[in-house]
């Protein structure tokens, strides 16, 4: 039995086909259209999905959506009533959207199917509707390793839901509490992250890596003004203080009287006071994260929890939850925000809806590898079409050659296997190079990224090595966690030397370019089930370095999207300063190329 999930019309389209609950794929419309979040329908998305599971659209036995439109259209009429007169010029550009199209998505839906497919609207399966946050928590727990497990979903928001609590036990998800909107984590981050300058829904993760640079000095503001807190998790905003429930930006006047100016203008100098603003509203959402799983814990009897929803890919609250909850497991969705929707959506229909059983005690998501993948055939083929120069290394070669290029502080592009599906590169869609040159953070972020020199770097290691580099005792392989990278006594001794700037101090690392100003690093664990191809090339590099790190960055610049197909992935090599692509078993290198 094929389900296929969507979703679609906000941001980050995607679609996932499961068979008979095991997922098959997934992807995002931005990797196959180039557009970086597309809202759009995601028809190359669905493509791909039917393509990899060997079916025509026929052949689906139904087709999910990842929430209810009508809800969701009631919040928005509901809440320009309330707040009218305010809010007309917000109701006076979104109504018409809804009337002309999203009112009607059921029609919209079908309709783009049948362009898809070219057929009638007789043939199409049957569609159904999930609800926004029960896809979150489905796409949470279904895949993860437990059969009982207390589940938080927190995002901007759903239909109403902002931050559910559910319990899943076996194949049945509960719903136990809800707070709803304008009440939103997700949109308090948010907020912040447009008064520093950064586009929302897509800047929060600048704003995250910002944090670490500043001191937390407006939390006793923010938390005195903008946000009341409850014991049991429960919180409310001050909405006097925000625009985004009534007007079509993210913060009100009172919110920049508070914080002593308009927001910052996008691209202009990042001041001291953005980058403490960024440290004080990262404490108040770990602060509030640890509370809600903390009631959390107090209602359900379990020593597992998973997380979803766009708050969740906030690595440094997730390891605040770690330290200071009673859930010794926890699992977090790879893809947690609206892309993975869709995975949630299919996989709701078929436990909660279908009944049938959760047969899985593992991780389900196969190391998040579920998109797109290209033969040597198909990707010699791409590259003569390019007119590209390379060498072609058979498996035996090519990861001591790799390994050689990178400990020869070469930065190079890394394309091998399936797709990632979710925000975060994992060694199938890559920019790696040498974590332990201190220049490279600055070196791959100008030349190559073209981005904000303060953005960090992720480490990859392997994983029987993590606790040699890192203080983390479980694995990692979704670069959702930030811990402490270990030092040594010389290395301590020196970080302590009051004469260096906060700036200087991540350079006394053995892994400078991947660990962050503050002593910590977002690490990602490579084993051998995950991801074999980026294991043996940790295992190469270790062998001829002694070291089992690599500085792993998406494989992107600035404003685009993570490359899908080998073109992508040439043209990017070609633009950047990247000095090798290893794609398949052909290793390509900049000065070989026509036009270098």
């Amino acid at each position: 039995m094929h389900i296929l999930g969507i979703s679609a019309f906000y941001h980050d389209s995607a679609a996932a086909i499961i068979n008979d609950g095991v997922i098959i794929a997934a992807a995002q419309e931005e990797r196959f259209t180039r557009i970086k979040h597309d809202s759009g329908f995601p028809i190359k998305a669905i493509r791909f999905c039917l393509e990899k599971a060997a079916i025509n659209l026929t052949q689906l036995d139904a087709v999910v959506f990842y929430e209810k439109p009508l809800i969701k259209f009631e919040r928005l009429l509901e809440t320009y009533l309330i707040n009218a007169p305010f809010g007309f010029d917000s109701f006076q550009k979104a109504i018409p959207i809804w009337l002309k199209e999203k009112l009607f998505i059921k029609r919209l839906i079908r309709k783009e199917l049948i362009a898809i497919a070219d057929v009638t609207e007789r043939q199409l399966p049957k569609l159904y509707f999930d609800q926004h946050h029960r896809a979150h928590a489905a796409s949470a727990y279904f895949p993860s390793p437990y059969n009982d497990a207390a589940i938080i979903c927190f995002d901007g928001v759903g239909e109403w839901a902002t931050t559910s609590i559910w319990h899943g036990k076996d194949n049945y998800l509960r719903s136990l509490k809800e707070i709803h909107f304008p009440h939103s984590l997700g949109l308090l981050y948010s907020a912040f992250t447009y008064y520093c300058g950064f586009k929302v829904n897509s800047g929060e993760y600048k704003l995250m890596g910002l944090a670490s640079h500043g001191q937390p000095k407006y939390v006793n503001l923010i938390q005195d003004r903008l946000i009341t807190a409850n014991d049991n998790g429960s919180f409310k905003l001050n909405m006097k203080y925000f625009n985004y429930h009534r007007g079509l930006t993210m913060t009100s006047d009172l919110f920049h009287e508070l914080f002593s100016g308009p927001p910052r203008e996008p691209e202009t100098k990042i001041t001291q006071k953005h980058k403490d603003l960024a440290a004080s509203i990262q404490a108040v959402i770990e602060e509030q994260v640890v509370r809600i799983a903390n009631f959390t814990k107090s209602i359900i009897d379990s020593e597992n929890l998973c997380l979803a929803g766009g708050v969740a890919l906030n690595c440094v609250a997730n390891s605040k939850l770690k330290g200071e909850t009673g859930f010794p497991n926890i699992w977090i969705q790879p893809a947690a925000g609206d892309a993975g929707g869709a995975l949630g959506a299919a996989l709701s229909m078929w436990h909660c809806y279908l009944q049938k059983p959760k047969s899985n005690n593992f991780d389900a998501m196969s190391g998040c590898l579920l998109g797109p993948e290209y033969s040597n055939e198909a990707i010699k083929i791409e590259l003569e079409a390019l007119g590209a120069n390379y060498q072609y290394l058979p498996d035996s070669h090519l990861y001591s050659k790799v390994a050689q290029l990178l400990a020869d502080q070469n930065v190079l592009g890394w394309f091998q296997g399936r797709m990632e599906f979710g925000p975060r590169a994992l060694g199938a869609r890559s920019i790696l190079a040498d974590p332990r040159n201190s220049q490279m953070q600055l070196i791959v972020n100008q030349k190559i990224k073209f981005r904000e020199t303060f953005r960090p770097f992720a480490p990859a290691v392997l994983v029987q090595d993590k606790s040699e580099y890192f203080d983390m005792e479980w694995a990692s392989p979704y670069m959702l966690f930030t811990v402490p990278v270990i030092r040594t006594k010389n290395q301590l001794e020196s970080s302590s030397n009051k004469t260096l700037k906060k700036e200087e101090k991540y350079t006394h690392s053995l892994i400078p370019a991947v660990t962050h100003i503050d002593g910590s690093a977002r690490v990602q664990t490579v084993d051998q089930k995950s991801n074999f191809a980026f294991r043996q090339l940790l295992k190469e590099f270790k062998n001829l370095t002694g070291s089992s790190v690599l500085l792993n960055t998406s494989f992107n610049i600035r404003g685009e999207s993570i490359v899908c197909r080998p073109e992508d992935a040439y043209k990017c090599f070609m633009k950047t300063g990247l000095d090798f692509l290893v794609i398949g078993n052909f290793v390509l290198n900049k000065k070989d190329q026509p036009l270098a």
